[in-house]
């Protein structure tokens, strides 16, 4: 028998905070085939009077996003919005030089609306704007065509175009990872803090109540990180609401050990940016706390060769379709899990992205929609994991690793849902041997055990496909016990559990 151990209390008393749902949002972007044959297919054989795949509708429903982040990404700053409204005939081509791709048009800012709508009222427009090659003028005539009722130009060239009613947008980026060289229209801390406060004071003139992102750093390794964030803060603090985060992690070197402790540089990514935060408002003797919209994450291979072809200037090419297995499945989980376990501070994360690109959900130009092994984590975490979130120190067993040193063997979190159940999820970072887990119980009335379930396989390339798209699924497993106040399970190796309790 195994002399790993792992364990942790629960008590009502001990709590992080509330999770806000927009933690389960995701990201749609011009990039690659996420839009065009993604969720945007006129022709397929599901597609509706709008030209969107009911059979991507149906799974994005499944998933349980909320925010959406859209659209973009580099791909934002470079953009008219101008150009993805009003009819289609009359809409330009353009060179996205974020992607080296064309784009359409065809799909713009009534389309994804239309999208929203029908994902249901749990999904919310997230809207980047464009402060790379744009500025506040641009900004302001979008807020005005997209939100304000009507009886002036742009509200009226917005009923025009065919939508009545506003669009409601209540959650909008100030540009995309301004820090970036790669980024069109890069800028310093300082020339991008200004102009950011601008557009902020602008949009508030029209509206007070929006929620603002300011651009914190692309990742944590920019040679600026925290200096960015202060600089940027220093001019914008009292405008706006969140600071952004981005964080891509991928398995190099043969390394799976470190991989699999992606979310211990997750977490100390967010603790840093909450001190540099709150730094610059004790600096500002400002009451106000700035939260944190984590609006890129996921497991993204940027350094495995595209195994499409694909010229400059391609209409929708064949880019970032990574393929994730069990072992991806398993770190997007322990992701999950970060996020979670700083919900006192993290008001929106988005999965990026949603669809082909890097991404949950597949699909074939003309075929069918399947899911990726990494969407049973996030789907599991979207339904289950809302309430408040307890606080759990873990006791555990550690593995070395090159990266990040000795790291616990188990990554968990507890939600305690609002109809008094706690749902514990937990990753078993041992990659050969089963994990016992014991949880002290304090002060919650719970008795049994409603279902545990895994994600796990023998295989830890195990993936699905189009032409096998059930190979990896979450499966229920018995033997843990719950009584006299101690939850007793033993998780599988190299493992994603969801552990319901009542």
């Amino acid at each position: 028998m195994s002399r790993d151990t792992a364990r942790f209390a629960l008590d009502p008393d001990f709590s992080v905070g509330r999770v806000d749902p927009r933690l389960f949002g995701s990201f749609v972007e011009h990039l690659g085939r996420c839009v065009y044959t993604g969720i945007f297919e006129p022709g397929h054989p599901t597609a509706d009077a709008d030209g969107l795949r009911v059979d991507v509708l149906e799974l994005v429903r499944e998933l349980g996003v909320t925010a959406v982040r859209y659209p973009g990404g580099n791909f934002v700053s470079g953009h008219r919005w101008e150009d993805g409204v009003g009819p289609f005939e009359d809409r330009p081509r353009r060179l996205d030089l974020a992607w080296r791709s064309t784009e359409t048009n065809r799909f713009g800012l009534a389309e994804f609306a239309a999208f929203l709508k029908k994902l249901g009222p749990h999904a919310e427009p997230m809207m980047a704007l464009n402060l790379g090659t744009r500025g506040v003028t641009e900004a302001v005539e979008l807020l005005e065509y997209a939100n304000h009722p009507a009886g002036t130009a742009l509200s009226e060239r917005r009923i025009a175009h065919g939508s009545e009613d506003p669009f409601g947008v209540r959650l909008w980026c100030l540009g995309n990872e301004m820090d970036g060289p790669w980024q069109t229209g890069h800028k310093t801390a300082a020339e991008y803090g200004r102009l950011a406060a601008e557009t902020a004071r602008a949009m508030r003139q029209i509206d007070p109540g929006l929620e603002l992102v300011a651009c914190g750093s692309s990742h944590r390794a920019m040679p600026t990180f925290a200096a960015w964030e202060a600089t940027v803060l220093a001019e914008t603090y009292e405008l706006v609401d969140h600071v952004s985060l981005h964080a891509y992690y991928e398995e190099t070197d043969g390394d799976r050990d470190s991989f699999l402790a992606s979310a211990v540089d997750m977490e100390s990514f967010i603790e840093k940016v909450v001190v540099t935060c709150d730094h610059v408002g004790a600096r500002l003797k400002s009451e106000k706390r700035i939260t944190l919209s984590f609006d890129e994450w996921n497991v993204w291979y940027q350094r495995r060769p595209n195994p499409h072809p694909v010229e400059d200037w391609q209409e929708a090419p064949r880019l970032l379709e990574d393929v994730y297995t069990v072992t991806d499945a398993v770190v997007v989980g322990s992701l999950l899990i970060a996020l979670l376990r700083h919900a006192d501070r993290v008001a929106v994360a988005c999965l990026a992205q949603l669809v082909n690109v890097i991404a949950p959900i597949m699909t074939e130009p003309g075929g069918p929609a399947w899911r990726q092994t990494t969407f049973f984590p996030f789907a599991q975490a979207s339904r289950h994991g809302r309430g408040t979130v307890l606080d759990v120190r873990v006791d555990a067993s550690t593995y070395a690793t090159r990266r990040y040193g000795d790291v616990p063997l188990l990554h968990a979190t507890a939600v305690r849902n609002e109809d008094g159940g706690v749902t514990v999820f937990a990753v078993n970072r041992a990659q050969d041997r089963e994990l016992p887990l014991k949880v002290a119980l304090r002060g919650l009335e719970l008795t049994r055990i409603v279902e545990h379930s895994v994600l796990a396989d023998p295989d830890p390339e195990a993936c699905n496909t189009a032409a096998d798209p059930g190979r990896v699924v979450p499966r229920l497993v018995d033997g843990g016990a719950l009584g006299d106040g101690v939850l007793e399970v033993v998780l599988e190796p190299l493992s994603w559990n969801v552990i319901r309790l009542a």
